[in-house]
């Protein structure tokens, strides 16, 4: 009895270690439009195509609109710490979906439902050193509250806006990510075991190729 109960222990191990690999790839792909859930006043600034990453099993994960034209910025930020300067800080540049509650990159949960993206920066002080390689972060806020699609948010508001998603004084957000390879929209692993959508965005000046994780947290 001893030796079968010993036999049932590692045949759960390693069905449990297989599911879990199986579980452990994510990819990325194209889904037609934002959903009526979407207010139509942001829904028409938006791309008529997202991106949809699920996991290997076919979960989903996250849906994502851009906007038909990201907006940029008059003065670009050509920091080495700053990967999509050209666009502009507390714009809107597109609508996240998680159909059940995910999260974010500080690992605090986000309800299920749709939120605005806001492109900002990380800001350079004592409690934000080492949170990520760049200082791009793409904040996200419940639709119900932020409707304004043309509005350009000073950070602080947009903080106060995103903790309506979080449910804590930090914003909701995810990290920007470098852009790998030319396959749009992709879904890949980077050296710090972070999964990374990546998609294609377009600006007045052209293509503007975003990537942010979807997948990982700050480990500091």
């Amino acid at each position: 009895m001893k030796i079968q109960r010993i036999l049932v222990l590692v045949v759960a191990i390693l069905l449990g270690a297989a599911l879990a690999f199986g579980q452990s790839g994510y990819k990325a792909e194209a889904i037609g439009a934002a959903p009526a859930d979407v207010p139509a006043t942001i829904q028409a600034t938006l791309d008529s195509q997202g991106v949809r990453v699920a996991a290997d099993d076919g979960s989903p994960l996250c849906e994502i609109w851009l906007r038909k034209s990201l907006p940029g910025s008059a003065a670009p930020n050509t920091a080495s710490d700053v990967l999509y300067g050209a666009l502009s800080e507390g714009a809107l540049v597109g609508v996240l979906h998680f159909p059940k509650d995910t999260p974010d990159f500080r690992s605090q949960s986000i309800k299920a439902g749709y939120y605005t993206i806001r492109y900002e920066l990380i800001p350079q002080d004592g409690n934000h050193v080492g949170v990520n390689p760049s200082r791009d972060a793409f904040v996200l806020s419940p639709i119900s509250v932020d409707k304004d699609p043309d509005k350009v948010i000073a950070f602080e508001d947009v903080v106060k806006l995103s903790a309506q998603a979080s449910g804590t004084p930090h914003p909701g957000f995810l990290v920007g990510a470098a852009v790998s390879g030319s396959t749009f929209p992709s879904a890949s692993k980077d050296d710090s075991g972070h999964w990374n959508v990546q998609l294609k965005g377009h600006a007045k000046s052209g293509d503007l190729p975003l990537a942010f994780t979807v997948v990982g947290k700050w480990e500091g």
